[in-house]
């Protein structure tokens, strides 16, 4: 009978781990080896140190923490035209992080198949899609659309794109590619725990794990011999954002900035986003749950909080910064503890094992805004939330599906207005295809491509 390595047996006894082992008799030979790869992939010494730092809580900030500056949401016409002018010549890509799983939404599916069209029930992958082929269109020029996904959603993910004909992209544009996955492990005793006997509980290792995926999957290479100067990335829970926005575009590659970032104004202190900072002339971000109350609800003399520049997680990136910064990355973008209800096999119990309403599991991730303090030079740009952000997180309650559906229908029926249709209050949905935003509804409506009544007896699907 095959047995493990007699090396991986010692390292799995001398960190306590060799649970991992329960039931190798019933496993067959591909079970074991792939047991086996796994196993000899994990760093146990770096695993521990990572459990040592949980159980120390300790927490390092950014030294002499001050507000970011932010530059004003209003873009010039040259601006406009930069932006305009690298996307006509192929110069932009987009990047849609699309590896974790709806565990919130309680839906067994990615969560870019989760239905949010107001009236069409349109996916946010279906959405996203659209608004590439839109700019395609407009550019006429194929925007490449990267779409990391992990091993929980990648099989499906492709799927859902071949049966839907890639939403009238072509399949060379849309290019996959899997994140790498991290093990979880016990928040009690920091052993690695199992989805099954002879199989590891693995999760995605976080959206920072973009940029060592980009480079082991020859993307980054490839983006560069076709010419791409600048990466536009954004994640999947968030329908309204403006893809690849020229105007933001244009400044970002106007200031000569390495990587730019979207944010929106905090109002509530106890906001749920992570809030840019400065720190000795570089940008970082740091998480809601991190910052010091004292900090969090400073104030100006405006009353506006100081430090309220929220992300939304829209970033633009040079590619030759992201390249610099991929070879740094290992050592330099930290794994972060995330707490999890997760169930797992026990192998002291012989059985399945459901948390009891709180975290069992410690995943450890990293995240793409840890890659900013890199960057020399950076920008930071407010954007509107109502025409912006309006993330799905949760089943119910904020950041929910109704609150994403209520912005979508607000910000098209202003879109409306400014073209001079009341929609009586009416629940209306404008399809991607049909206008990007308000000035080219506009358009289309007063050289009649739009029949004005359309909008006006009762729900509504613009396409």
């Amino acid at each position: 009978m095959q047995t493990p390595p007699t090396e991986l047996l010692d390292r799995l006894r001398h960190h306590q781990q060799h649970h991992v082992l329960y039931g190798w008799e019933q496993l067959d030979s591909s079970q074991r080896a792939e047991l086996i790869q796994h196993l000899l992939k994990i760093n146990l010494v770096e695993l521990e140190e990572l459990y040592r730092q949980v159980l120390k809580s300790k927490v390092t900030l950014p030294e002499d923490i001050e507000p970011v500056p932010i530059s004003a949401p209003q873009f010039s016409t040259e601006e406009k035209a930069r932006g305009e002018d690298a996307l006509r010549q192929g110069e932009v890509a987009v990047l849609l992080v699309a590896g974790g799983q709806a565990t919130r939404l309680k839906t067994p599916e990615p969560k870019g198949m989760f239905p949010v069209g107001a009236v069409s029930g349109a996916t946010l992958y279906q959405i996203h899609a659209e608004k590439v082929l839109a700019l395609s269109r407009r550019y006429r020029t194929p925007l490449l659309f990267l779409i990391m996904t992990s091993p929980a959603t990648d099989a499906a993910t492709r799927a859902y794109f071949e049966e839907n004909n890639y939403f009238g992209l072509s399949r060379e544009q849309v290019r996959f590619f899997q994140q790498g996955t991290m093990p979880a492990v016990s928040v009690q005793t920091g052993q690695l725990l199992l989805e099954t006997p002879g199989k590891l509980l693995l999760s995605p290792n976080g959206h920072g794990g973009a940029l060592t995926a980009l480079a082991e999957s020859g993307l980054l290479g490839e983006l560069a011999d076709r010419g791409v100067k600048h990466l536009f990335y954004f994640q999947v829970d968030n329908p309204l954002v403006k893809i690849a926005d020229p105007g933001f575009l244009g400044r970002h590659i106007a200031t000569g900035s390495e990587a730019s970032s979207k944010v929106v104004a905090k109002t509530d202190p106890a906001e749920k986003v992570g809030v840019l900072v400065a720190s000795r002339g570089r940008c970082s971000i740091i998480e809601y749950s991190l910052l010091p109350a004292e900090l969090a609800e400073a104030r100006e003399a405006s009353g506006a909080l100081r430090f309220r520049a929220g992300s939304p997680a829209i970033h633009v990136f040079r590619l030759d910064y992201l390249d610099r910064v991929t070879q740094i990355a290992a050592d330099s973008l930290p794994y972060r503890p995330a707490f999890k209800e997760v169930e797992h096999f026990d192998p002291q119990r012989g059985e399945m094992v459901k948390p009891a309403g709180q975290p069992n599991a410690v995943k450890f991730e990293r995240f793409i805004f840890d890659a900013l303090p890199h960057a020399e030079r950076w920008l930071v740009v407010e954007t509107s939330r109502a025409e912006e952000f309006a993330p799905i997180k949760n089943a119910t309650g904020p950041d929910s599906p109704e609150t994403a559906r209520a912005a979508m229908i607000a910000l098209h029926a202003q879109w409306l207005a400014q073209a001079g249709i009341d929609t009586r209050g009416h629940p209306v949905e404008i399809s991607p295809l049909l206008a990007l935003d308000a000035e080219e509804l506009t358009e289309k409506i007063l050289t009649q491509t739009v029949p004005i009544e359309t909008a006006l007896s009762g729900p509504q699907m613009l396409r």
